[in-house]
């Protein structure tokens, strides 16, 4: 099984903010046991960081939740996407609460979810994917109407925005509660799907879940040296969305990409949004 464990930056990074976007992560390592299930329930009040929102400097024409990862903040990302040739676009980059993570044998730090591992059979926190998928939608559920919603991130922000679009394809958060955000479109950089393994049932037993899979844009990003959410974890997750129903997706391969961004990865999903949401160019 593949088991993750604690790389010394990244537990360094949950300690202290930093200003590195291209971290935030979860470190991945062959083991024999595990540190954590990853299914873990929130046992305390949980509180959302401080939110950074880069506004348009054209006409306002979509508005798109950032989500970090693991260990990171808001404020990091902001900083990289208001400096993007999207005029049109509100960039809103909440910061995670910070909660006891299972990989991390409990230490605290700023996460969408709990997580312990990442495994055919691994468990997922249900209850934090859906609280964190909540906040996106509350937060994206004050724009103007005739404003584009989308949402994106990396790594675990990645999982997070792609957990909201299977949210939005069933009209449902995992729960049951129903889910009223209607997207336009998915970024995910260099993460994987959560609740891979039950999506392709669930589809089956929505109705009209397969058409709103179909409609939604997705785009997937990811490094074939990523030695921390390895690539074949981005390649899977494309795999098995495409497979459930999610045929409006594109995988983009960067050979030799580690866990970070890179411009030609940014300059990607500036075309890609541009086109998919018929931006306007001021």
């Amino acid at each position: 099984m593949l088991i993750i464990g604690i790389a010394g930056a990244l537990f360094n990074r949950c300690k202290c903010d930093t200003k590195f976007y291209f971290l935030g992560g979860i470190a991945m390592s062959f083991n024999d046991s595990t540190a954590g299930s990853g299914s873990g329930t929130t046992r305390t009040p949980l509180q959302f960081g401080r939110t950074h929102v880069v506004r348009p400097r054209g006409k306002h024409e979509a508005t798109i939740i950032w989500l970090h990862g693991l260990g990171d903040n808001g404020s990091s990302w902001s900083q990289l996407l208001e400096s993007l040739p999207l005029p049109n676009v509100k960039w809103i980059c909440p910061t995670a609460p910070t909660r006891p993570i299972a990989a991390f044998g409990g230490f605290p730090c700023t996460a969408w979810f709990d997580v312990g591992d990442i495994s055919e059979n691994a468990p997922d926190d249900l209850e934090g994917l859906d609280f964190s998928a909540a906040h996106v939608a509350n937060l994206l559920s004050t724009e103007p109407a005739d404003v584009k919603l989308c949402v994106g991130g990396f790594s675990m922000g990645a999982a997070t925005a792609l957990y909201s679009a299977t949210c939005h394809a069933f009209r449902q958060y995992g729960n049951g509660s129903p889910y009223r955000v209607n997207l336009s479109a998915v970024v995910g950089l260099s993460g994987w799907l959560p609740c891979a393994r039950t999506l392709r049932h669930r589809m089956e037993g929505v109705d009209d879940a397969g058409r709103r899979a179909a409609s939604l844009p997705i785009l997937l990003c990811h490094g074939t040296g990523d030695d921390v959410i390895a690539y074949q974890h981005g390649e899977k997750s494309a795999r098995i969305l495409s497979s459930s129903g999610f045929r409006n997706l594109t995988l983009r391969t960067y050979e030799g990409l580690g866990h970070y961004t890179i411009p030609e990865e940014t300059d990607e999903i500036c075309r890609w949004l541009s086109a998919n949401l018929c931006l306007g160019g001021t």
